[in-house]
């Protein structure tokens, strides 16, 4: 008699079911390569005519996984879902589409691809073989860890994973699992390629399983028209089944658990066996039957060496066969669980070839949702190893706006998309000039040309070329200063000016002054201290970037680490400064880790002043209170700005001394001239000196 060949799944992966491992990667799973519960389904077999031919043109015997097949419950646990396992799906309005079994499966996946390629293939997929794990099961062995545990060198082991599933057949005789998968994968998340390998875990018969000399034949050629439709509304939800023929000639459908009582007093002739076939081959029946036909063999070995088969497919296309076993030399007797069968199942790749499979759905993407998936992908990675507590998302949807488009500008922009912020506007009224790109790295000579291209709008334009995904907009705007007076003719432009500013800062949550003088960043300091922003580099000091190359670097990116730190703490720029270490510097030699304890931020201190000296490559924290006469946020000078509004800004504009008077820094020059003539300075009669 020829021997049956089984055929077996051809998987076939939706890309929801890659886009969702992609979302539980970075957001749930992370650095975890523990096994998750997944769930599968296979349908009974298809065939197609071919219209020009006429001939039947089998389908492969599929096996697919979806969206929806995670079952995942926390963050490194496995969750079983309540869908049920083993189970035929129903579709609407109570018809069966087919039998659609889901099954219950493992999945795998590694962190990188040497751990992928090195992995131990024939341990996983043993453990997956006899990974049957029932209550029964437990009791006789109760050492045996738990099956929503990690997989271990330890249990990777030949004769736990066949174990499992021997001791659980010969105990339980629960078919609910006969059907397992396994699935093990490695993500390349930042090229959308997936290198995936499953296995479908099935035992090896020995003798083989053979086919009688009618081989399968239409199972319309032993049962009526009415006994299939019979047949049919009794399977349900029963993946595999027991058909018995009655005296009056009809067949009544059982659990293939209930197989001594169910056919006890039924003649072998009217002792049928079934399972939803995902095979449409002619004359090879599906993967599943392989297991049905080693649980019968291991738990009824008496009365299973021929064995009549039913392929169930639909009323009209399954098919019936006898199966036989050469059972000389072979014993009757129950097997003991240490006579368990070895296994086979991992799937052929399209070279016919036991290897991976490769999905790349890089082409299938869109470019610009690629590249914000590989920038938050890096951030991510970061917070995994280093700061789970790391809120990104605040980074991300934080607006910030950059006054100053030069060097500090440029520099400072590329900082803020390193950390994954999508808004950025930057604002100046300049162009570039030939000095500009050797410095300021959003430029380029061509820039430079034909009087040079606006500064502001420029770099913004970089800014989208270099990541599409980032939300950036150049303004041209020229900043009012005080001292430099406006004549009347422009008074309305300067008026308009100032409305923008203002409608600027109000529109986003950080402003970076990055002007190279103290008289531009005095308009921005009142504004963004009057509306409670966060303000960097908020001191009024000269400060030039035209000094050192490395120094605008340097600075820009002290700026940006300060403002992440600032948004990480809990009281925003509110923010106490570092306490005072024994060290004597402000939080020297803390860890990181303290200021979080102490309700700090998780990136460390907040100063509030940095002094950097590129000389002798080392920063200092500067700790202070605020100045009461600052000609920049001081009570007074922002009373005055709230109550007066443009006005006041036009005296200020205009008028030299008007913010000494208005701060109170005229009084404090006048107290001390005061003192300096009341001192009784004494002459010696020697020389000056």
């Amino acid at each position: 008699m020829p021997i049956i060949q089984f055929s077996p799944f051809s998987s076939v992966v939706s890309p929801a079911f890659w886009h969702k491992l992609t979302e539980l990667k970075i957001d749930v799973l992370r650095l975890s390569d523990a096994p998750l519960t997944i769930s599968g389904t296979y349908t009974a077999g298809r065939s197609i005519v071919d219209r020009e031919t006429g001939q039947e043109v089998v389908l492969p015997c599929s096996f697919g996984v979806e969206g929806e097949s995670f079952e995942v419950s926390g963050v490194t646990g496995v969750g079983v879902g309540t869908g049920g396992v083993g189970g035929v799906s129903v579709g609407e309005g109570g018809g069966r589409r087919k039998g659609t079994v889901k099954v219950q499966g493992t999945f795998k996946n590694f962190n990188t691809i040497e751990e992928f390629k090195s992995s131990d293939k024939t341990a996983l997929f043993n453990e997956e073989a006899q990974k049957v794990r029932l209550h029964l099961s437990l009791h006789l062995f109760p050492a045996l860890p738990p099956h929503n545990q990690p997989i271990t060198n330890q249990s990777l082991t030949n004769t736990y994973a066949t174990r499992q599933i021997w001791t659980s057949i010969l105990t339980t005789k629960s078919t609910k699992e006969l059907t397992r998968f396994f699935l093990i994968s490695f993500a390349d998340l930042k090229k959308y390629k997936y290198y995936y390998w499953f296995g479908f875990p099935a035992f090896v018969a020995k003798p083989a399983w053979e086919i009688g000399s009618e081989g399968w034949k239409s199972a319309k050629e032993r049962f009526s028209a009415d006994q299939l439709s019979s047949i049919d509304a009794q399977i349900k939800d029963r993946p595999f089944f027991l058909v018995a023929g009655t005296p009056n000639g009809d067949y009544t459908v059982g659990n293939v658990e209930d197989y001594e009582t169910f056919f006890k007093g039924v003649a072998t002739e009217n002792r049928i066996i079934g399972f939803i076939d995902p095979s449409a081959d002619p004359a090879n029946p599906g993967w599943p039957l392989r297991n049905l036909l080693a649980y019968l063999r291991a738990l009824h070995p008496e009365s299973t060496s021929e064995l009549t088969v039913l392929r169930w497919r639909d009323t009209q296309n399954s098919k019936l066969g006898v199966v036989t076993l050469n059972v000389e030399g072979t014993s009757n007797a129950t097997p003991s669980v240490d006579e368990r069968p070895s296994a086979v199942g991992w799937e052929r790749n399209p070279q016919g070839k036991l290897g991976a499979r490769l999905a790349d759905l890089g082409p299938m993407m869109d470019p610009t949702r690629l590249a914000a998936q590989a920038v938050d992908l890096n951030l991510k990675l970061m917070r995994w190893r280093i700061l789970p507590q790391l809120d990104l998302e605040k980074v991300r949807d934080t607006k910030c706006l950059l006054l100053g488009a030069g060097t500090l500008g440029c520099y400072v922009a590329r900082g803020l998309m390193a950390w994954g912020v999508r808004n950025i506007t930057l604002l100046d009224s300049s162009r570039v000039s030939f000095s500009n790109p050797v410095r300021q790295p959003l430029f380029t000579f061509e820039d430079c040309l034909d009087g040079g291209r606006p500064k502001a709008e420029c770099a913004a334009e970089r800014l989208k070329a270099i990541f599409p995904g980032v939300n950036a907009r150049g303004v041209a705007l020229s900043i009012p200063m005080p001292g430099h007076p406006v004549g009347a003719g422009s008074v309305e432009q300067v008026k308009a000016d100032v409305a923008k500013l203002e409608q600027l800062i109000e529109e986003h949550d950080a402003v970076f002054l990055l002007m190279d003088s103290r008289e531009s960043r005095w308009l921005p300091t009142v504004i963004g201290a009057s509306k409670g922003k966060s303000l960097t580099d908020r001191t009024l000091d000269q400060m030039c970037t035209v000094t050192r190359p490395g120094l605008a670097p340097i600075a820009a990116a002290t700026a940006v680490e300060l403002l992440t730190s600032v948004l990480q703490h809990p009281d925003g720029i509110h923010a106490q400064p570092p306490p005072p270490s024994s060290a004597g510097g402000a939080g020297d030699f803390l860890p990181t880790s303290s200021y979080a304890e102490q309700g700090g931020s998780v990136l460390g201190m907040v100063p509030h002043q940095i002094r950097g000296f590129l000389a002798q490559f080392r920063n200092l924290q500067l700790v202070g209170s605020g100045y009461e006469r600052c000609v920049g946020c001081s009570e007074a000078i922002l009373q005055a700005y709230e109550s007066q509004g443009f006005a006041m800004l036009l005296k200020a504009f205009n008028e030299d001394k008007y913010l000494e008077k208005l701060s109170g820094l005229d009084k404090l020059a006048e107290e001390g001239e005061a003192v300096l003539e009341a001192v009784d300075w004494e002459e010696d009669g020697g020389d000056d000196f």
